[in-house]
């Protein structure tokens, strides 16, 4: 009676295994018959009921039924990778006489040429490069710059809020608050970062940009440190003949505060279109530290001062390539990134 039903197995193994085409259905043929609910292993388990003097020769059977039929399972799985790789060769054939693909090696981003640039500079005057996150907290981004609710310069830089509390950050200032109140002082730092303002799409205004916030704390720090800093920072940029002037100006964060110009590097200084003939180009702000965010921060303003400065990094990439329309950065166009 088992040999009947061993032989039975065998030949409808035999008969399913002829009949397939696909490694998942020889599979579903081995777990019907050899697996844990197999057909094949419920004779296993029915060994029990076999009479002592005659499980050896029935074991034998069940084994020599196993081998055999796990020997066709493996001959057909052969079988049926060999025709699905011959399948996939005679559709993944190359064709050598067809033209290679042209391969465009690609480049940084203007953006990036210039923010490597500038952080080569200031790395090199000791300073370190900082990051801080793009969505912040209104303290961070106004309160601790000196900038409370009501004051002017917060409806200047009008931006996008997620909550009362929560929004994009106008300026990478809000890093230079973080450095400040991690307490680790001398800070020298530049911060370059995304940020976020309300602005209309023009030539030289967009929604997003990207600034680099420079900072310095210590003791004994003065206008004179600030003034020398950025006019070397501005020879390195633009060339060694570069000239700078401050001009006094006000920012709530800093006091006192200044504008600084760079003489102009295609004309130097004589006066052209690029410079509009004034023999000067607005670069950047910056200034001395206020008191008061200081205290804000921690940190005694009594011992300690410092200067800050602010960069568009889109400004030094439209003035050091001569790019006339801010929104040539954004729009993808190779015809425009390929002259770079």
């Amino acid at each position: 009676m088992m040999m009947e039903q061993l032989e039975k197995i065998r030949e409808e193994a035999r008969r399913q295994i002829e009949e397939i085409d696909s490694l998942e259905k020889l599979n579903e043929i081995r777990v019907s018959i050899l697996g844990k609910k197999g057909t094949l292993t419920g004779i296993l388990k029915g060994m029990k009921d076999v009479p002592k003097e005659e499980r050896p020769k029935v074991g034998q059977m069940v084994n020599e039924a196993r081998e055999q039929i796990e020997s066709t399972i493996a001959a057909a799985q052969k079988s049926i990778e060999r025709k699905v790789l011959e399948e996939r060769l005679k559709k993944e054939k190359i064709d050598v006489t067809l033209p290679a693909r042209r391969f465009e090696p690609g480049h940084s981003h203007p953006n990036i040429v210039a923010l490597r640039e500038l952080e080569r500079i200031f790395v090199g005057m000791g300073y370190e490069v900082m990051e801080g996150p793009e969505i912040e907290k209104d303290y961070y981004n106004f309160e601790a710059l000196n900038i409370p609710d009501g004051h002017p310069a917060k409806d200047e830089q009008d931006t996008f809020y997620i909550n009362g509390d929560i929004l994009l950050r106008t300026q990478t200032s809000s890093t230079q608050i973080h450095a400040m109140e991690s307490g680790r002082i001398p800070i020298r730092m530049i911060a370059p970062g995304r940020v976020y303002r309300s602005d209309a799409v023009d030539a030289t205004h967009s929604p997003t940009f990207h600034q680099v916030e420079g900072l310095v704390v210590d003791k004994g720090i003065t206008f004179a440190d600030l003034k020398g800093t950025l006019a070397e920072f501005a020879r390195q940029l633009f060339g060694e003949d570069t000239k700078v002037r401050f001009r006094p100006h006000h920012f709530p964060f800093t006091e006192p505060s200044a504008e600084m110009d760079v003489s102009c590097f295609k004309c130097g200084g004589k006066g052209c279109s690029f410079c509009k003939g004034e023999g000067w180009i607005e670069i950047l702000g910056c200034g001395m530290v206020h008191p008061h965010v200081f205290e804000m921060s921690g940190i005694d303003p009594e011992e300690y001062t410092g200067f800050a400065f602010g960069v568009g990094l889109e400004r030094i990439a439209l003035l050091k390539y001569g790019i006339d329309d801010m929104r040539l950065l954004y729009e993808n166009d190779i015809r425009f990134l390929k002259q770079f």
